[in-house]
């Protein structure tokens, strides 16, 4: 739910520092759509000033922005006004006098006490204060640069290239930035006297390029893939302990996912990657190259997270949190391809892959991922392609047009594939369940079900709004809600809530996200201040309380469908990994045991995601995903995060040495491979 685009910028920092000039950037999507510009100005007073719109899917940030340097290069005044990607209002202001600076955003506040250079590090700004930080980082002979509120900026060089635009050229570097959030940002740089940001490419999804030289995105983005991909496998190779031949996990209660009990402690053993006996302790004979000691510790299938929109950069979140699977709900079909080998080949730190073929309509307000399509002969091809390339369904998004809905679903069932996706502007839940949906994504497509009338356009904020707004009115004892419901149940419609991504529904500004309210002191500084920010415009406590009431009742609505039958599956479409566990906590809220969220995300995500074969269940056979919980997930599901050991087939992860690379503090011992000599 949350765009790349935002976290890119939190990653990004701010704009650029020039002589007196105007500079002009150009934001493309879905390989050269223009989505976004952002013009950076420094006028004769020495005052820089942004203008920065990007619009995709309906939504996006609208800033403009100033500020003016010191004589060491960062940040005398700053400010920043606009909405943010959710309509959310950004004011945020720092100032620094002398030896002290302070801080305000509408989210936090704070002062500092200077004791030489440091750069303010802005919640909401463009991604043009980028090239603030590169010329500030250039002057320091120690390559270190200090931020405020905290951190240090570092800078490292992974490429060059020479690139023309008529009868232009330059050559520009690509350096990886560390030091703020949970892994590098990628940044094209000048080699001028004070180097700025040239392009900041997110690999698939968005390139922002200095305008005049779009020519060139595609093969800078093909350079930094490349760039990108020697780093992760170097991560790989760190993180990864490939086990030895034969591995006996010794004393481990497990978990048994087709009828959400806990068993017996047992020995459960693995050869090549896969799972090859389960037998009481003790009663194992086969000889042993390596010996895990669980200590009558809870050992459950690998999990599943059936809505992500994988990057390169997720798996380490995603492993560290005990997903050895991930459904992926709507990307670059290339780049997704790409990331899919290199799964399979082991290369890449990432979860198993599991595509759903995103599928849109043309339109003011398309996404620009998979296949845009103007009628059913598009529809059809993009399906081929899908079935061809071993795809087990389809994504339909919001722009899709209805009137070949109905034709597009079948088509899919003919080919063989599963149809979801959201409910496309002027149709409802009921409608698309009707015209030949088997799934639905997001818990906000299904109560628009009761808000819409046939003019409401659901491609804009009021996807959003309708339902923070409505729920809390809602009686869902009511026959239309109930015979909602008991369609779903007689039609097994699975539903993908996502409900941990609404609760920015009834996030105020200054109130740390429940994603990561009860892990906050284990997350780097900088990621807590940026989960702080609010995204939805509330504007006193009245609305916010409405809102809050809304989402509660959303989390009511889920545990209603479960009891009556309607199967759920475990989805994020937020921060891998971390948003995974508070989903799972939100199901408990719900009214479900711990025992039943354990299934869901589990032996639900399998048998909807077609691999329940392979996957889903410590069954002798299947795959040999695994993960050893420091805790008993089945009577508190707050213990899922105490990840003692992962194991993705033929490769063992302790989670703690992952997040430790991530800058996160360990959540519980790692429990070690030990050879047999």
């Amino acid at each position: 739910m949350k765009p790349v685009l935002a976290f890119c910028c939190a990653l990004l920092l701010a704009p650029s520092a020039m002589a007196a000039e105007t500079l002009k950037y150009v934001a493309l999507v879905d390989g050269g759509k223009k989505a976004g510009e952002q013009t950076v100005t420094t006028g004769d007073d020495g005052v820089t000033r942004v203008d920065f719109i990007f619009k995709d899917n309906g939504r996006g940030p609208e800033l403009k922005e100033e500020y003016r340097l010191g004589a060491d290069g960062t940040f005398q005044r700053y400010q920043v006004k606009g909405v943010s990607t959710f309509g959310a209002p950004v004011d945020e202001t720092f100032s620094r006098d002398g030896d002290r600076g302070q801080w305000k955003s509408t989210s936090d506040s704070g002062t500092h006490a200077f004791t030489g250079t440091a750069l303010y590090t802005p919640l909401g700004g463009t991604p043009a204060t980028t090239s603030v930080a590169l010329a500030a980082l250039a002057k320091r002979p120690d390559g270190r640069l200090p931020l405020v509120p905290s951190g240090t900026l570092t800078q490292r060089k992974l490429a060059s290239m020479d690139i023309r635009s008529g009868a232009q050229s330059r050559t520009v570097d690509l350096l990886a930035l560390t030091g703020i959030g949970f892994t590098p940002s990628f940044v094209w740089v000048t080699r001028d006297a004070e180097p700025r940001m040239f392009a900041f490419i997110y690999p698939g999804f968005l390139q922002l390029i200095e305008d005049g030289w779009q020519g060139s995105a595609n093969a800078l983005e093909t350079r930094q893939k490349t760039a990108e991909r020697e780093a992760l496998v170097a991560m790989q190779q760190r993180l990864a302990h490939p086990l030895p031949g034969t591995t006996l996990i010794r004393n481990a209660r497990v978990f048994d996912s087709e009828r959400a009990v806990l068993g017996a402690a047992s020995d459960v053993v693995v050869r090549d990657g896969r799972i090859l006996s389960v037998s009481p302790v003790g009663g194992s004979k086969v000889a042993a190259d390596a010996v895990v000691d669980a200590g009558n510790r809870v050992l459950l299938p690998g999990l599943f997270d059936m809505h992500a929109h994988v990057g390169g950069w997720d798996g380490g979140l995603q492993i560290a949190a005990g997903v050895t699977s991930v459904r992926d709900m709507g990307n670059d079909n290339g780049t997704l391809q790409e990331l899919i080998g290199q799964e399979k080949d082991g290369s890449l730190l990432l979860p198993r892959i599991i595509p759903a073929g995103f599928i849109e309509g043309e339109g003011e307000h398309s996404a620009r991922n998979g296949f845009v399509v103007k009628d059913l002969g598009g529809a059809k091809r993009a399906i081929d392609w899908y079935a061809d390339h071993g795809y087990p369904q389809i994504k339909i998004y919001n722009s899709f047009p209805k009137a070949i809905l109905r034709d597009t679903t079948a088509y899919a069932h003919q080919r063989g594939l599963r149809v979801s996706g959201h409910v496309p502007a002027f149709l409802r839940a009921q409608d698309v369940v009707e015209q030949g949906y088997d799934e639905i994504q997001h818990i906000n497509q299904l109560l628009l079900n009761f808000f819409v009338t046939p003019e409401t356009d659901t491609r804009t904020l009021a996807r959003f709004y309708l339902v923070a707004e409505k729920t809390d009115g809602l009686d869902l004892d009511s026959k239309p809600v109930q015979d909602f419901i008991a369609e779903l149940a007689k039609k097994q419609i699975v539903i993908d809530p996502t409900l941990a991504t609404f609760e920015f529904f009834h996030q105020r500004e200054g109130q740390l996200s429940p994603i990561v309210a009860d892990i906050a002191d284990h997350l780097p500084p900088d990621v807590q201040r940026g989960r702080r920010a609010a995204e939805m415009d509330i504007k006193d406590d009245e609305t916010g309380a409405r809102y809050k009431r809304s989402f509660d009742k959303l989390v009511e609505f889920t545990g209603r469908m479960y009891r009556a039958g309607v199967p759920i599956v475990a989805g994020t479409d937020e921060l891998p990994g971390f948003t995974l566990q508070r989903e799972l906590e939100l199901y408990v809220q719900a009214g479900l045991t711990p025992a039943q969220v354990l299934q869901v995300a589990t032996w639900n995500g399998a048998k909807y995601s077609r691999t329940l074969e392979e996957a889903g269940s410590i069954t002798p056979g299947k795959r040999a995903d695994l993960v050893l919980v420091d805790g008993d997930p089945t009577t508190d599901i707050a213990d899922v995060r105490k990840l003692a050991l992962v194991i993705k087939g033929g490769q063992a992860y302790y989670p703690a040495e992952i997040h430790e690379a991530l800058g996160i503090g360990p959540f519980t011992t790692p429990v070690k491979l030990q050879p047999v000599r």
